[in-house]
C-alpha cells in the first residue's frame, strides 16, 4: 500500500546539508516524514513547487518586536506577519522592551502573548544585567528563552552592562552561548561631541570602529576568564572579523543583511533611515564582512529588525532613533547576492538555518531531515520583484530598501507542516509555538 501524508511538496529543488537537489518531501503530523520520490504516495494536501527552491525554514536570530510597552512601533503579531511575508520560519526577539524582558516573569509574560498569535515560532533572549547575574543559569533554561542577550554599549539603564567586571559577573554563570551588543560605552561617551547636529553620515564617527574592536576585544579576554562561550552580534567592522577569526573555539558571530549590502555612502540618499547601532560603514568595512562570509568566520544572519515610525525617524539627528526595519527583506536581500555571485545557495542556506541549529541548539528546527519539523522558506530564484513599503506587514510601515530590485523572492512560509504564507498572502491566522532548545531540555 502507498504511504499517506498529510502534506507532499513535490517537483522542487531542495537545498540542505547534503546538497542540492529534486526531492518530494512527504510531512506528517507537523514533521518531515520522507524525502525521495514520492510520486506513488498520496496525501490529503499535494503542493506543486516546480520551478521553486525548498530551503529549509529560515530563522532570523535577531528581532526588536517591541512588545510589551511600545507597540505604536511593532508588536508581536505585526512583526511576526512581516517575518512570514518574508519567509522567515521563526525569530528570537530582544529583550529590551517595557518591562524589560529580564525575569521569570517577564519571560512568560511574552511566552504567553506570542503562544498562538504570532505568525511564526518564537523564542525570546532574556537580558543580562547586574542584578539577575547570579540567576541567568535558570533563566536561560526556561521555555522559550534564546538565550541570554548582554548589552555593553547602545542601551541605558538596567540592560547596560559596560564594565568587564559586570560581564564576568554574568558569564562565570551562563551554560549556554550568550549573545552581546559589542559597542565600547566608555568611548562612545568620550566621542559624544563627534555627532553633528542634523547629519546622520557623522553616527559611524561617533560610534567608530575602534569602540566596536575595543569592545571585542575586551568582550573575549572575559570570555575566556570565565571558561564561556560567547555570540557577537552584528559584526560592523572590518577589524572585528579578523580578530575573530583567532577565537572561534569560544566565538560565534552574526552579519546582518545592512551591514553587507549599505555603506556609508548611502547616509546622503536614505539619511537616518539607515541609522542603526553599530552604524552602517564605510565600504572597506562591508568588503571585510564580506571576507567574513567567504571564509565561514561569519556563523549566522539576523536581521537586527529594529522597527521605529516614519515621524519618529523624522527627527533631525541624533535626536533620531537608531533601527530600522530588516525582517521582511532578510531573505529577498540575501537572495539577490545570491543570483548576484557573492555566496552560493548552499552557504546563504548554512547561514539562516544549519548556523542557528548548530550554535545556538535548536531541537527539530534548521535542517530538512525526517525526524525535523517541516519548517520550510520556498523561494523563486528567478523572480524580480521591486521592494516597497506597500508590500510591509511591519506595524512601521516602511523599508531602506524601497524601490530597490531584487532577484529572488519568498513565495511561501511553511511552518511546522501548515502552510502560513503563499504568494504574499497570509493563508492561516498565528499558530507560532517556542522553538525548543537542545541545552535546556537536559536535566
Amino acid at each position: 500500500m502507498a504511504e499517506t501524508y498529510d502534506m507532499i511538496l513535490t517537483g522542487a529543488v531542495v537545498v540542505n546539508h547534503d546538497g542540492v537537489g529534486a526531492r518530494d518531501i512527504g510531512v506528517k503530523d507537523g514533521r518531515i516524514a520522507q524525502l525521495g520520490d514520492l510520486s506513488r504516495a498520496s496525501a490529503s494536501q499535494i503542493i506543486d513547487c516546480a520551478g521553486l527552491h525548498i530551503l529549509p525554514g529560515v530563522v532570523d536570530s535577531q528581532v526588536h518586536f517591541r512588545e510589551p510597552g511600545l507597540e505604536h512601533k511593532e508588536d508581536l503579531e505585526t512583526g511576526s506577519r512581516a517575518a512570514v511575508l518574508g519567509g522567515v520560519t521563526a525569530v528570537f526577539e530582544m529583550p529590551n522592551t517595557k518591562p524589560l524582558t529580564t525575569s521569570e516573569e517577564a519571560l512568560a509574560d511574552k511566552v504567553q502573548r506570542a503562544t498562538g498569535r504570532m505568525h511564526c515560532d518564537f523564542a525570546f533572549w532574556v537580558g543580562g544585567t547586574r542584578d539577575n547575574a547570579n540567576d541567568v543559569a535558570e533563566l536561560e533554561r526556561l521555555p522559550g528563552a534564546a538565550g541570554i542577550k548582554v548589552f555593553m554599549g547602545s542601551s541605558t539603564g538596567d540592560l547596560l552592562v559596560e564594565d568587564d567586571e559586570g560581564v564576568y559577573s554574568i558569564l562565570k554563570n551562563v551554560r549556554r552561548r550568550a549573545a552581546f551588543h559589542s559597542e565600547d560605552e566608555f568611548r562612545l561617551r568620550e566621542r559624544l561631541g563627534e555627532r553633528i547636529a542634523g547629519d546622520p553620515a557623522s553616527h559611524p564617527v561617533w560610534r567608530d570602529e575602534v569602540a566596536a574592536l575595543q569592545c571585542t576585544q575586551r568582550l573575549v579576554s572575559v570570555a575566556r576568564r570565565a571558561r564561556a562561550r560567547i555570540h557577537v552580534l552584528h559584526i560592523s567592522t572590518a577589524e572585528e572579523i579578523e580578530f575573530l577569526r583567532e577565537h572561534k573555539d569560544i566565538a560565534t558571530c552574526e552579519a546582518t543583511p545592512h551591514h553587507l549590502t549599505l555603506s556609508a555612502d548611502d547616509y546622503a540618499r536614505l539619511g537616518t533611515l539607515i541609522q542603526m547601532n553599530p552604524p552602517v560603514r564605510a565600504a572597506r568595512h562591508r568588503d571585510g564582512i564580506w571576507c567574513g562570509v567567504e571564509q565561514g568566520i561569519v556563523d549566522v544572519l539576523g536581521s537586527d529588525h529594529a522597527p521605529h515610525t516614519l515621524e519618529e525617524k523624522a527627527k533631525p539627528y541624533p535626536d533620531s532613533p537608531s533601527g530600522m526595519t530588516g525582517v521582511q527583506t532578510l531573505v529577498p536581500t540575501m537572495l539577490d547576492h545570491v543570483n548576484a555571485g557573492r555566496l552560493s545557495l548552499e552557504r546563504l542556506v548554512d547561514l539562516t538555518s544549519h548556523g542557528p541549529n548548530r550554535i545556538f541548539g535548536m531541537a527539530r528546527k534548521g535542517r530538512i531531515a525526517a525526524g525535523y519539523d517541516a519548517d520550510f522558506t520556498v523561494v523563486d530564484l528567478k523572480r524580480r520583484v521591486t521592494i516597497t513599503n506597500e508590500q510591509a506587514g511591519s506595524r512601521a510601515g516602511w523599508t531602506p530598501y524601497h524601490g530597490k530590485q531584487v532577484t529572488g523572492w519568498p513565495v511561501g512560509t511553511i511552518i511546522r507542516g501548515q502552510r502560513v504564507m503563499w504568494e504574499g498572502e497570509i493563508v492561516k491566522p498565528g499558530q507560532g509555538k517556542p522553538v525548543e532548545f537542545e541545552e535546556a531540555l537536559r536535566a
